[in-house]
């Protein structure tokens, strides 16, 4: 990693300055909009207010640019010339290749298989801002050779595609590998998105009741709840509740195991105490490519397992519907990530409905999916597997 994000990440500060230069390019489109999702709270006949962050005014459409604009100004202040990274759905790989064109570095990107054939719009997005992109996994590694080797048809997965990027990072001198989530600094990166939110609330004269947000590796249910967690925490908030919500086909918190495991399938990255499925485990394909990981953050992992924070998961084709009721009330198209978030909101608004409480629900739109529309199509002609 670049030395000032180890240094962020071992850091017992409360706070750390955003650089100038990064200050600059997320006036581009910072503060993103909390809106009020009126529409949907009519359709659902709910007492419950509906707020959600709309993250996908970012220029790659996701809140992952939030962190990739700060590794990457980093990498080109110490001097690096390229950065590699894995990719899910797309949306870091858009992000860093971005982020990466704005302070011109090289971009190495690993895709994992199945997203790489299922989203060619997202590779073509990268492709766009000077980004190689390669299948994971590849025969550009050592470790991609060994599993195709043993499975010439892998689908791949972020584990794998972490282990690729890191393998080629490490065997230059000029490159450096940059990780979308998990991090603790990636988790700090993306805070701006519940300062924001904090402040947005109270000029609406609200305060969340429940904070919901998807969860891959961690990072954006982060930036959406930990700057209102802190209220909880120092016990000014004691009833406010987050949840966590992840695919039923790769549900690390609700289905994983606490312990010391690797991030990558390789086994190259330190150990983390975090809920993991185990380095080696394969999920299904589903279109929610940026879910597909088989352990979660350290952070989120401790508040989950000290019971600060809940989590739930859901089958896609469920989370797909729930993305279909957003667009026909709010017009919005959210990414098959995002849309467990909306899932998750719209069964807190019923509960809202059913005990008729006015509770106020917050969460975060982490991307739009008008370059998932595959994924659209398969659950509109019945052929998601749930």
């Amino acid at each position: 990693f670049p030395r000032k994000c180890v240094e962020q990440e071992m850091s017992t500060e409360e706070e750390i300055d955003i650089p100038e230069k990064v200050l600059d390019l997320y006036k581009i489109y910072r503060p993103s909009p909390l809106i009020r999702a009126t529409r949907l709270e009519e359709y659902l006949k709910t007492p419950a207010h509906i707020y959600f962050k709309n993250e996908s005014v970012s220029p790659t459409g996701a809140h992952k640019v939030n962190t990739a604009l700060v590794q990457a100004y980093y990498a080109k202040e110490e001097g690096v010339k390229r950065l590699t990274c894995e990719t899910g759905a797309g949306q870091y790989g858009s992000a860093i290749s971005y982020a990466n064109a704005m302070f011109g570095l090289a971009t190495t990107i690993y895709m994992v298989r199945v997203s790489y054939d299922q989203k060619p719009y997202r590779r073509i997005l990268m492709q766009i801002y000077g980004a190689d992109v390669v299948a994971s996994p590849s025969i550009n590694t050592k470790y991609g050779k060994l599993i195709l080797s043993e499975n010439p048809d892998c689908k791949g997965s972020l584990g794998i595609a972490i282990s690729e990027a890191m393998e080629d990072a490490l065997s230059s001198k000029d490159t450096k590998y940059a990780l979308g989530s998990f991090l603790n600094c990636v988790c700090m990166h993306q805070t701006i998105i519940g300062q924001e939110a904090k402040l947005q609330m109270a000029k609406a004269g609200e305060y969340p009741d429940v904070i919901i947000g998807c969860v891959g590796g961690g990072s954006n249910l982060a930036g959406i709840s930990f700057p209102f967690l802190k209220d909880k925490l120092r016990g000014d908030k004691p009833d406010l509740r987050v949840v966590a919500v992840e695919p039923k086909a790769c549900p690390s918190l609700t289905g994983g195991e606490y312990k010391y495991d690797f991030g990558d399938a390789a086994g190259t990255t330190p150990l983390a105490k975090m809920y993991t499925l185990g380095k080696d485990f394969m999920p299904d394909p589903l279109h929610a490519g940026g879910l597909r990981y088989h352990g979660m953050a350290p952070v989120i992992s401790a508040l989950y397992n000290d019971k600060l924070i809940e989590a739930v998961a859901y089958p896609q084709t469920d989370t797909f519907a729930a993305a279909l009721t957003f667009a026909r009330t709010e017009g919005l198209v959210v990414a098959p990530e995002s849309a467990h978030a909306v899932k998750a909101a719209i069964d807190e608004a019923l509960k809202a409905k059913e005990k008729g409480e006015e509770k106020v629900i917050l969460f975060n739109l982490s991307g739009h999916g008008i370059l998932d529309l595959q994924g659209y199509d398969d659950y509109l002609k019945g052929k998601l597997a749930s």
